[in-house]
């Protein structure tokens, strides 16, 4: 578990900012949450996972309630969740989670950007048994130690807890990803660094440079689709 998270998301902030896409993906999948169950994240999980997520790339609250409203007022507009699985340069592995309207297009997307980029598309389960389901939240302030004794006072046994640079990293199972933070709230720490569900690589691949760089590039096509939401790998691209 090497990677470094807050680098990981403070680069893809960096990046989605200038277009302002983060706001836009973020908008979509507050949107599909708030539909699917009731539009209050105390009695919708998926919906708080979703909120607990932007707040930490600081999406603004105007978006946030545009697309609970939207949800509110019955909005027609449905959408698929969609993953698709494949491989990148040197056997890397991919995962890409969609959100669509139009299956067809987001599909032919998708394989496109794996086809112009040394990719292949995979079938289902192809890659997928090699990531695990992991919650990830940081935050500042606290120690490693300190950390590892609140969780423990709140009865909690998670996979990890790592310091990373002025941060401490939690992984743990998705479904510990609410009690984490409760217990952390109940200590008075209300701010997280990172507050992800993501599929972290069982195993992380190093790439020579040429690769590597070419690997990017798929990366980048992918995350500019406007139906995926996130892309996984297992690549260690040194943040």
């Amino acid at each position: 578990m090497g990677r470094k998270w807050n680098n990981i998301k403070e680069k893809k902030a960096s990046k989605d900012a200038n277009t302002s896409r983060i706001y836009a993906k973020f908008g979509r999948e507050i949107y599909v949450a708030a539909k699917q169950g009731e539009p209050d994240p105390e009695s919708n999980q998926s919906l708080k996972v979703v909120l607990e997520r932007a707040k930490t790339y600081s999406v603004p609250k105007t978006i946030i309630d545009r697309a609970i409203e939207k949800a509110k007022g019955g909005s027609e507009e449905n959408y698929d969740e969609l993953r698709y699985e494949g491989f990148g340069p040197n056997g890397s592995m991919i995962i890409v989670d969609t959100l669509t309207n139009n299956v067809n297009r987001t599909v032919a997307e998708v394989r496109s950007a794996f086809n112009k980029n040394n990719g292949n598309m995979g079938v289902s389960g192809a890659v997928a048994y090699m990531f695990d389901a992991t919650a990830v939240i940081g935050l500042e302030g606290k120690s490693a130690d300190e950390v590892l004794e609140l969780l423990m006072e709140a009865d909690l046994d998670v996979r990890d807890v790592i310091e990373e640079d002025d941060s401490v990293i939690v992984y743990a199972e998705p479904d510990q990803f609410h009690a984490v933070q409760e217990a952390f709230k109940n200590a008075g720490i209300t701010e997280f660094t990172v507050a992800e569900l993501t599929m972290l690589a069982q195993n992380d691949l190093e790439l020579p440079e040429d690769a590597q760089v070419q690997f990017e590039k798929l990366i980048d096509a992918l995350e500019d689709l406007e139906d995926v939401q996130q892309v996984y790998h297992n690549v260690d691209l040194g943040e």
